[in-house]
């Protein structure tokens, strides 16, 4: 992987770069829709091309549970397995296994941990779950991390950290291993910045990964139920730190606001489930802010999603047919919905890159942030 540095803003520390991979470029600031066990959901991988998508994530935890290593080895690879020709970031399965709570028990070795599906035990290490996001033959891979809660003690946070660090260093060690092998020459490696919400454990954090020289950096631990606020103000004090010659990765945040918020800072990655989670419920994004399509106002509306966007639901759909797809439980309306909201997330990182393009990337932040009345 070769990460290119084409353009930075005059007035913040916005910034377009280019992630070059086997599997092809991808231009920064990206979105990378979620395609959690091998599929974005409702969508196919020439839709998701139709729409924009250049990368999309896939979640190392929910690939080792079914169809498992044997299926995934036998079909090639993940790329072959799903039929997606354009780069692949695994999540190593860190927040996943935060998620499961008292069914994991996490040492310095590794993680116990039940699986959602049956209740079988398993054991992650460090040293598994990167030859996993190997044998998927992902572009990105994710080190393991151990993600602390929010609100979290201090000396609960710090070891968090420091575990964190050490499964990282063992990572990069796994990954050395490999050295040679062509999954390891298609594949980088990124380390997670942990600490919670303490400026001085995310400080050591970035120290200690970039003592280590990953091939990118993800500000992880964040988006768990912390105020706003306190998320812009992790970012503030922890992205400056990272190196400016590699990726910086903001994991899991979807909020538009927020992400032109990072976007400012200087974060040239996201993902989130939001598009296609919110999708489901029929809520959609539109610049005007978001919109319950599912609600009674839209029983009679014969206007699209949003008339400013350019997305094959917009073009064709009413709000009131898709309201009535929903209500009547047919497919198709998931479909539309998601189509517009990946297009909504896609569609605003290349507007982002081209008002960084013009140095007017405050400007379209302030004018975006107006339209949808937010503070």
């Amino acid at each position: 992987m070769k990460f290119q540095l084409l353009k930075e803003s005059k007035d913040c520390k916005a910034r377009i770069g280019e992630i070059t991979t086997l599997h092809g470029k991808v231009n920064t600031p990206v979105f990378m829709p979620v395609g959690t066990q091998a599929t974005v959901k409702c969508m196919t991988p020439e839709e998701l091309k139709s729409i924009g998508a250049e990368i999309i994530l896939g979640n190392a935890y929910h690939l080792y549970l079914r169809p498992g290593a044997n299926i995934i080895q036998k079909a090639s690879g993940l790329h072959q397995f799903m039929h997606w020709d354009r780069p692949i970031l695994s999540d190593s399965g860190g927040y996943q296994i935060f998620s499961l709570g008292a069914l994991r028990k996490i040492t310095d070795e590794g993680v116990r941990f039940q699986s959602h599906i049956d209740g079988s035990y398993h054991f992650f290490t460090p040293e598994q779950v990167t030859e996993f996001q190997l044998i998927l033959g992902s572009d990105i891979i994710m080190a393991l991390d151990e993600c602390a809660p929010y609100p979290c003690e201090y000396d609960q946070a710090k070891e968090a950290k420091e575990r964190t660090t050490r499964w990282a260093k063992r990572c990069k060690e796994k990954i050395q291993e490999a050295e040679g092998r062509e999954q390891r020459d298609d594949s980088a490696l990124f380390g997670i910045v942990q600490g919670n919400f303490y400026k001085d454990l995310r400080g050591q954090s970035v120290e200690e990964l970039v003592n280590l020289d990953f091939d990118g950096y993800a500000v992880g631990g964040l988006s768990v139920g912390e105020p706003k606020e306190l998320l812009l103000e992790v970012l503030e004090y922890t992205t400056p730190q990272l190196p400016e010659n590699k990726p910086k990765y903001l994991m899991g945040v979807g909020p538009p606001e927020d992400i032109l918020n990072a976007v400012e800072l200087g974060v040239d990655m996201f993902d989130c489930v939001m598009p296609t989670r919110h999708a489901r419920t029929g809520q959609v994004f539109t610049l005007q802010g978001p919109l319950v399509i599912r609600n009674a106002p839209c029983a009679d509306d014969f206007s699209p999603i949003d008339s400013e966007c350019g997305c094959y639901t917009c073009q064709n759909y009413s709000r009131a047919y898709i309201r009535h797809l929903i209500h009547s439980d047919e497919i198709l309306g998931v479909r539309l919905t998601t189509i517009h909201n990946l297009y909504f997330f896609i569609d605003l990182m290349k507007k982002i890159r081209e008002a960084i393009l013009k140095d007017r990337f405050l400007e379209f932040k302030k004018e975006f942030m107006e339209k949808r009345s937010c503070p």
